[in-house]
């Protein structure tokens, strides 16, 4: 009975310790990733426009094929919403909140917890070829900001930005 006190405690103290490193911890995130697509601008940004197209790319929907998705508007277009519900990531939806059109699309992301993210894909020009960049900024409520010491998004996107590379340049 004693060893199951211990084991009580020491969980305790676990779960106490971890709340408050995260008091210390940034609420505030942001993570950007760049990637070269040898394809011109006007093609890339045709395709990242449309967010139905990270089906093709985007790692979090490739992680879960069968993830449940509804569509609220017309896609590539501002107030379209994209809608997800996953076993496997949970749910939350993606809405375009502005175009600029051949340079860049901003999107708030809903994870169902705390304020919507602001996530965003730009274009510039590479010579022939197109530089993307992802990014997202956004605050994370108190205790869930521990979870930016052991998650970085940033990696998340890298694969997105490879496989959107891979796509476009088939």
């Amino acid at each position: 009975m004693k060893i199951l006190k211990w084991i009580g405690l020491l969980l305790l103290g676990i779960i106490v310790l971890g709340l408050i490193v995260a008091a210390f911890v940034p609420k505030e995130f942001t993570y950007e990733r760049s990637i070269v697509i040898n394809k011109p601008r006007a093609v890339v940004f045709d395709y990242i426009k449309y967010i139905k197209n990270q089906d093709h790319y985007g790692k979090w929907q490739l992680m879960d094929p069968g993830m449940k998705k509804t569509y609220e508007g017309t896609d590539g277009t501002v107030g379209f919403k994209y809608s997800w519900d996953s076993k496997e990531l949970g749910k939350g939806s993606q809405t375009i909140t502005k175009i600029v059109e051949g340079e860049s699309i901003a999107t708030n992301l809903d994870f169902g917890f705390g304020d919507p993210a602001d996530s965003y894909m730009r274009t510039t020009d590479e010579g022939a070829q197109t530089k993307v960049t992802w990014g997202i900024t956004g605050k994370s409520p108190y205790p869930f900001n521990l979870m930016s010491l052991f998650y970085d998004m940033g990696k998340d996107f890298e694969t997105g930005l490879n496989n959107l590379k891979n796509v476009l340049e088939k």
